[in-house]
């Protein structure tokens, strides 16, 4: 993995050439990543003081219409971070080749996600989080964000969606578009939810694909979905377990499995909720899952042992916890922790997304953007899956009835387009060629 991150580095480099231009000025293109066009476009560091000297690069990457060209839709896959690299590789690409038939696909990535710091962020708290861990973890993020205090320069306090809603407005004028065409999956969402909230007279077709919710801001009920989800998730494994022979507990009961292990003396039991809420919301994981339940059932704690991984040194955590200050003190974190465990005691309350209880303590409450309702925007389309711990159905349909667009259950996981669900791509393109949002009624199963 080192390795891979070391290569994809190296290909950004690579793929250098002529300077950013402003918005004003409109983009200047060059070759990249075989037959791909790669851009910049400069923008202020602040927009809440626009006028200032200081100027940052949002980096952008085209696939140019191969058809007959309908437009240009803006598309930002997620993370938050970086994900204009992962381009050099064909498999990657080919999610993007149906939508590029008839329109520019222009990827951005947002503001700061190219920054590397000196030292990593510190590991996620752990379930249950105690007061000495929690005190500890917070003393990190903060030493975390002095260490790179340096290296964010301009960006520090001015990584939230709204900042970044901003720079998309500043690309749609560099491109050249009166309306703003745009398809956000997961985080992305985030920034499509600002820049309807602050240019929805911009906006010609919006589809948010896994929608986190930015309008809710209570951290147990924003956090009570994906637990619930994550929880019936187990129960729903356990079922197919039961009737599947090629699971590996496939005549005991998985759930009474479960409860064995977490209440067996000398079993880690952080580590064994913190493996299982990694893989509970792909239902093409159970068989490994399972395999994993049964090695640790009998004593086998290979599946939970950690194995080196690259060291995180990103600024993904900074950007998610200024759009989601959620209160940060250890009771407040506790209380989070508590009433999510009321509703998921099992493992939901563990899995929660985005680790809520406590991700953000210690880290620095600079250009905070809270959640906020939204205004009406009747013609977006909006997708969630039913079986999505990480963005819950709940979230998508929050957003959708706030903005009082067109929802569209899903009997999925996480990233319904991209994971090619043909029956919501077949809906996305529908939508984005003719505008037509699907029936009231309709709903699409799982591309399983």
């Amino acid at each position: 993995m080192k390795a891979l991150m070391t290569l994809l580095a190296a290909l950004a480099v690579l793929a250098g050439g002529a300077g950013p231009a402003t918005a004003a000025e409109g983009l200047h293109w060059r070759d990249c990543y075989d037959g791909l066009r790669c851009g910049e476009v400069l923008v202020p560091a602040d927009w809440t003081r626009p006028s200032g000297d200081t100027r940052i690069a949002v980096p952008l990457l085209k696939i140019p219409a191969r058809e007959q060209k309908t437009g240009v839709l803006l598309l930002n896959p997620g993370g938050p971070g970086s994900a204009i690299p992962n381009f050099a590789f064909p498999g990657y690409r080919d999610q993007f080749a149906d939508l590029a038939a008839r329109f520019d696909v222009v990827v951005f990535d947002p503001r700061g996600m190219g920054v590397a710091c000196p030292s990593p962020n510190p590991a996620p708290l752990s379930s249950p989080v105690t007061e000495s861990a929690h005190r500890e973890y917070a003393a990190a993020n903060g030493r975390f964000a002095a260490d790179c205090a340096a290296a964010m320069g301009p960006y520090r306090g001015r990584l939230n969606a709204r900042q970044v809603a901003h720079d998309m407005d500043a690309v749609r004028r560099a491109l050249g578009e009166r309306r703003l065409n745009y398809f956000g999956n997961s985080y992305g969402t985030v920034y499509g939810q600002l820049y309807a909230d602050l240019f929805g007279h911009r906006v010609g077709r919006m589809y948010l694909d896994s929608v986190l919710d930015h309008t809710r801001r209570d951290p147990a009920e924003w956090a009570r979905a994906g637990a619930v989800t994550a929880e019936d998730n187990l129960h729903r494994m356990a079922r197919w377990c039961a009737a599947d022979a090629g699971c590996a507990l496939h005549g005991e009961d998985l759930i009474a499995v479960w409860d064995r292990v977490l209440s067996t003396p000398g079993v880690e039991v952080s580590a064994v909720l913190r493996w299982a809420a990694a893989r509970i919301g792909n239902d093409r994981g159970w068989p490994a899952l399972a395999t994993g339940l049964a090695q640790l059932a009998a004593g086998d704690t290979t599946a939970i042992t950690p194995r080196p991984g690259p060291s995180d040194v990103g600024l993904a955590r900074t950007a998610f916890c200024a759009d989601f200050p959620f209160p940060d003190d250890f009771p407040a974190v506790k209380r989070v922790e508590d009433r999510v465990r009321a509703v998921a005691p099992r493992l939901g309350w563990a899995a929660v997304p985005w680790r809520v209880s406590g991700h953000c303590s210690g880290v620095p409450g600079e250009g905070v953007n809270p959640p906020a309702a939204l205004p009406p925007m009747p013609d977006v389309l909006v997708a969630n899956g039913e079986h999505d711990p990480l963005t819950p159905a709940e979230h998508g349909r929050r957003v959708a009835a706030q903005l009082r667009g067109a929802y569209l259950p899903v009997e999925g996981n996480h990233g319904l387009y991209l994971n090619g669900n043909a029956c919501v791509r077949d809906h996305v393109h529908r939508y984005f060629l003719t505008g037509q949002l699907p029936a009231p009624d309709a709903r699409c199963g799982s591309s399983v």
